[in-house]
């Protein structure tokens, strides 16, 4: 570990900006991968989709999809799209339960969050809730595979260090949802997402989708 002059505890994985953004080859299959895959994606999804969403709204009568900001590469902001796993009021609840937070850094989990409907509890434990994020795959805003998305205030307590979990574009699973999940802070959390970058390839995409498939079958600490 390492200690910045701001006095934040960082790791050790410092990676070449350069080297990342000249991965063009990587890059370019990467981009035709997720454009047919998230066509396929939603076609597939389209049925069970139309269910989740007739539960969603059965469950509270309040909107289906939910849409919120976003950070992605390089800072840019994006709205990302999910089935509604909370009530509608959930926003505005949230500085009330910042005390509650299970996880340490810049970054609000809670278990037993009141937020979450029932619905929403088994749309959150099998990831379902993330299935129209395929949307923004399609768009360019996300991939299907990298580091997840932060909320802008969590990019503001961010430190150089984390900073550069946003020089790839974000994706709908990556090696910390495929794997540790919650089950690891937030710091855990960034140094999965590091080490995916410093290694990521066609081959490990392709392993974290299938490991991330074995997740909603057998659901890892996700809520």
């Amino acid at each position: 570990m390492k200690t910045l002059k701001n006095g934040a505890v960082t790791g050790d994985l410092v990676l070449s900006k350069e080297i990342i953004e000249h991965q063009y080859t990587y890059m370019f299959f990467k981009r035709i991968f997720d454009i047919i895959l998230s066509l396929i994606g939603l076609i597939v999804i389209a049925i069970p989709g139309l269910v989740i969403s007739l539960f969603i709204y059965a469950c509270d009568r309040g909107p289906v999809f939910y849409t919120q900001e976003r950070v992605g590469k390089d800072g840019k902001r994006f709205k990302i799209y999910k089935f509604r796993s909370m009530y509608v009021n959930a926003d505005t609840l949230l500085e009330k339960l910042k005390e509650k937070n299970e996880v340490t850094g810049p970054m609000f989990k809670m278990k037993n969050d009141p937020r979450v409907t029932s619905v929403g509890r088994f749309l959150r434990k099998t990831s379902l809730d993330e299935l129209p994020q395929l949307l923004n795959v399609l768009r360019g805003d996300m991939s299907l595979v990298g580091p997840r998305p932060p909320l802008p205030s969590e990019v503001e307590e961010y430190s150089e260090y984390d900073k550069q979990r946003l020089w790839v574009v974000p994706g709908c699973t990556g090696l910390w949802q495929a794997t540790e999940r919650n089950n690891v802070g937030f710091a855990e959390m960034v140094e999965l997402d590091l080490k995916y970058i410093q290694n990521r390839s066609l081959f490990l995409d392709v392993k974290i989708i299938f490991l991330t498939f074995l997740v909603i079958i057998h659901p890892n600490g996700a809520y």
